[in-house]
C-alpha cells in the first residue's frame, strides 16, 4: 500500500478526483440530465393517444408495450349499426403481432410450461463457502492469518450468519506511520467491526455496501479518534439466491473462478497511479488534504454462482505480484472443497507472491503498471499480502 493519499491541487494529476483503472476494469461517466432525458423520453412513449373521427365512429387508443405499439378498437354503436364480424385471426403462439390477440388457451399453455419447467431447473439446495486464509507481512514473518487479525497494515474476517457466508479483506495505508499512527489499527478495526455486525445479523446480504457504511460509521463515532486510511473488499454469498454480493473500495478484489477461468472480478480503484479509493479518517487539521472516499463510492456487483466456483480474494500485494495466469495455475491444483486442500493452495498462492514481491528482476504486474504510467520500474512490489480463498459448496448445519 502507497503512502497517504493527497489531493492534488487543481490541474496536477488526480485534482480532478478521475477515476481509472486496469486488469479488465472500466469506468463510465454519465449525466444526471442524460438520465432525466431518458426517464422522460419513456414516460412520452407511455402516454396514451386518442383520435376522434366523427359521430359514431371508432375510438382508437394507441399504446406502448415492450416496444412494440398496440391497437384496440372499441366499437360505439351508431346510426351505421353494429359493426360487421371480422374474419377469425390465425392464432399467435411465441410472439406477439400488433394486431394480433393471443389465444388465451395458448398463452396459458405457454406460462404453464415455463413455470414447471423454471421449477424444474431450480436448485433448491443452500449454498456456503468453505474459506481459508493466509498472509505474510513485509517484515518476512510467516504463518497462517487467523479470522479477524492482522498481518502486517492488512486485515481480514470471515463470518458466518444463517442468510449468509461474509468475509472481506483491508489494507491499511502505510504513509500514517510517518505521523506516528499504527496503520493496522484502523483496517483491524474496521474488519473487526465488520464481523460483528455480520454476527449480530445488522446487515442484508444484497447490500454489502452497507456492512461497509455501518462500520465506518461507528469508527467515525469513536469517543477517541482512530485515525487512519484503508481500502476495503466484502463478499456475501447468499445462502438462497446464490448470489454473489460484493464491494470493493480501492485496490483489494477478488476473482470467481470456474472451468479453470476467470468469470467475474472486481474493478480496480485508484484516483491515480498508487493512490486507490480509501476509507480515511484524519485529524482537522489534514481534512481536505487526505483523500476520504464514501463507502458509497465502492465498486458493487451481484452474481450467480455455482457449486465448485472458486472465489479468491485479496489486497494489492498478491494482485500487484501475481498475474492471472499464474494465479489460475495455483489453482489448478485445489481438486476437492475440504478445508486442508484449500488451506493449502492458498498458502501456495500466498508464498509464491511474497517470493515474487522481492524479486529484483521479475516484471510484476506493479511494475507494468507503472511502465504503463511513464515509470520506469521493474521487480516485485514488497507489500503486506492477504489471501482469502473460497470454494462454493453445498450448506451444511
Amino acid at each position: 500500500m502507497p503512502g497517504v493519499a493527497v489531493q492534488a491541487p487543481n490541474g496536477a494529476a488526480g485534482g480532478t478526483r478521475a477515476r481509472s483503472t486496469r486488469r479488465g476494469g472500466r469506468w463510465r461517466l454519465e449525466s444526471p440530465a442524460a438520465g432525466r432525458g431518458r426517464h422522460a423520453a419513456g414516460c412520452e412513449g407511455g402516454k396514451d393517444e386518442e383520435e376522434e373521427k366523427g359521430k359514431g365512429s371508432r375510438r382508437r387508443r394507441r399504446k406502448k408495450k415492450g416496444g412494440q405499439e398496440r391497437l384496440w378498437a372499441e366499437p360505439s354503436p351508431g346510426p351505421q349499426g353494429p359493426p360487421r364480424a371480422q374474419a377469425p385471426q390465425p392464432e399467435a403462439v411465441g410472439c406477439w403481432a400488433p394486431h394480433t390477440m393471443f389465444s388465451v388457451l395458448s398463452y396459458g399453455r405457454l406460462v404453464a410450461r415455463a413455470v414447471l419447467g423454471g421449477l424444474s431447473q431450480t436448485d433448491s439446495r443452500d449454498y456456503s463457502l468453505v474459506t481459508a486464509s493466509c498472509g505474510f507481512g513485509k517484515d518476512f514473518r510467516k504463518g497462517i492469518l487467523k479470522k479477524g487479525m492482522c498481518y502486517g497494515d492488512d486485515a481480514c474476517f470471515v463470518a458466518r450468519h444463517r442468510s449468509a457466508d461474509v468475509l472481506g479483506v483491508a489494507d491499511g495505508v502505510g504513509g500514517w506511520r510517518d505521523y506516528g499512527v499504527d496503520p493496522s489499527q484502523f483496517s483491524g478495526t474496521l474488519m473487526r467491526t465488520c464481523e460483528r455486525l455480520v454476527k449480530e445479523g445488522r446487515f442484508i446480504p444484497s447490500n454489502p455496501v452497507g456492512i461497509l457504511t455501518t462500520s465506518y460509521c461507528e469508527l467515525l463515532q469513536n469517543k477517541v479518534p482512530l485515525l487512519g486510511s484503508s481500502t476495503a473488499c466484502i463478499v456475501v454469498l447468499d445462502r438462497t439466491s446464490h448470489r454473489l454480493h460484493t464491494a470493493n473500495l480501492g485496490d483489494s478484489g477478488f476473482l470467481v473462478v470456474r472451468g479453470g477461468e476467470v468469470v467475474h472480478r472486481s474493478d480496480e480503484q485508484q484516483h491515480y497511479f498508487n493512490t486507490p479509493f480509501q476509507l480515511s479518517i484524519a485529524p482537522p487539521e489534514a481534512e481536505g488534504v487526505v483523500f476520504s472516499d464514501s463507502p458509497d463510492a465502492a465498486d458493487s456487483t451481484t452474481f450467480d454462482v455455482q457449486l465448485g466456483d472458486i472465489i479468491l480474494t485479496a489486497t494489492d500485494g498478491l494482485f500487484d505480484n501475481m498475474p492471472d495466469y499464474m494465479i489460475l495455475q495455483e489453482l489448478k491444483k485445489l481438486k476437492n472443497s475440504n478445508y486442508e486442500s484449500i488451506q493449502q493452495t492458498a498458502r501456495s498462492i500466498a508464498e509464491q507472491a511474497h517470493e515474487l514481491a522481492y524479486d529484483p528482476n521479475y516484471m510484476s504486474p506493479f511494475a507494468q503498471f507503472a511502465c504503463d504510467n511513464g515509470l520506469n520500474v521493474r521487480g516485485g512490489k514488497p507489500d503486506d499480502i492477504t489471501v482469502l480463498l473460497s470454494i462454493v459448496a453445498e450448506y451444511t448445519d
